[in-house]
């Protein structure tokens, strides 16, 4: 197995893909369909004396174009094999009525979380720069949790992880015991769910059940889809988890403070002035820390589409002395 690093400057950090070669050459992930990524991709394949034209397979983790971007491209010169799971696969074969669900559920979310127009068309622009990073939709063969895939020297099984998307997979290596995450686990920053994609019910619910999924697995080493291996996957899940705990914290304290907002508004007391694509994660974020807080019966959702405090959580508030809450 080989890892190619490529550049990115559209996403945070730089991408990974990875490279099987044998009976059949494998690529899980393709990068950004940008001049600069693509030519690194194909100077990354020739190190190991691979071309586009020599792929067979190509397993995705999920559907954003820094991942996914170039798979069509690959494709189309070699005939490869495209597989993602069903939740994300008509994405990635750029199927026009799945992008206007997606585009439809977005614009509903930014005004159900207070975002401002202005933001919007901001956001909306950039957004927009993404979809034009897929190359034409491929051809998507689907697979489901727990199917495995013998590469020759080793085996991918699937582990389906959303929470960062609704068809997020990560792809264990049971002779290895290591794991592919995808942004299911990251080495420096965290996945951001609730903006990533706007389709998951339930988002940081789900994204914590696939933390511990990743933490009781014990892999010895994790390859995301940004930046360097993980030595130690539990651990680092382990350690986001925390990070949500004390981020439902700040939650709990920003409405201790505001009063009733919207998510918009516990965006702004979290993390400040946004940019880019920032504006689409951070109310999402708070957003999905609401939902979960609210399903949780830690607060509540007014008529109005902000939340509050009530009473007993500003009780049990003022009585932690840590920055973390139960989830």
């Amino acid at each position: 197995m080989h890892r190619i690093t490529l550049g990115n400057t559209y996403f945070e950090g730089e991408n990974d893909a990875y490279l099987f070669t044998g009976a059949e050459t494998t690529l899980v992930d393709t990068g950004i369909a940008t001049a600069d990524t693509r030519e690194q991709l194909a100077d990354g394949l020739a190190d190991h004396g691979v071309a586009f034209a020599d792929i067979d397979a190509i397993f995705l983790t999920h559907y954003h174009a820094d991942h996914a971007g170039l798979a069509a491209e690959i494709q189309a010169e070699s005939g490869a094999t495209v597989y993602a799971h069903p939740e994300d696969a008509a994405l990635i074969a750029g199927d026009d009525d799945a992008w206007d669900d997606l585009e439809s559920r977005q614009r509903a979310a930014f005004e159900e979380w207070g975002m401002p127009e202005d933001d919007q068309e901001v956001l909306e622009t950039y957004m927009q720069a993404g979809v034009d990073h897929h190359t034409a939709g491929a051809d998507v063969e689907t697979f489901a949790d727990g199917d495995r895939f013998d590469l020759g020297e080793t085996t991918l099984e699937v582990v389906h992880t959303p929470g960062h998307t609704a068809g997020l997979t990560s792809f264990a290596m049971p002779e290895r015991n290591e794991v592919f995450t995808g942004d299911a686990l990251l080495p420096v920053y965290t996945p951001n769910v609730g903006g990533a994609d706007v389709r998951v019910d339930r988002p940081l619910e789900r994204y914590l059940d696939t933390l511990g999924r990743i933490a009781d697995a014990e892999f010895d080493r994790a390859w995301p889809g940004h930046r360097d291996p993980i030595d130690d996957p539990t651990a680092r899940a382990e350690e986001i988890i925390h990070h949500h705990q004390e981020r439902a914290y700040r939650v709990l304290r920003a409405l201790d403070d505001l009063g009733p907002a919207d998510a918009w508004t516990v965006s702004a007391d979290l993390f400040g002035e946004l940019d880019g694509i920032h504006i689409l994660h951070g109310p999402g974020e708070a957003s999905a820390h609401l939902d979960h807080l609210t399903r949780a019966g830690d607060i509540e959702k007014d008529d109005d589409g902000t939340y509050s405090l009530p009473a007993d959580t500003r009780e049990r508030l003022l009585q932690r002395d840590d920055e973390g809450w139960p989830l």
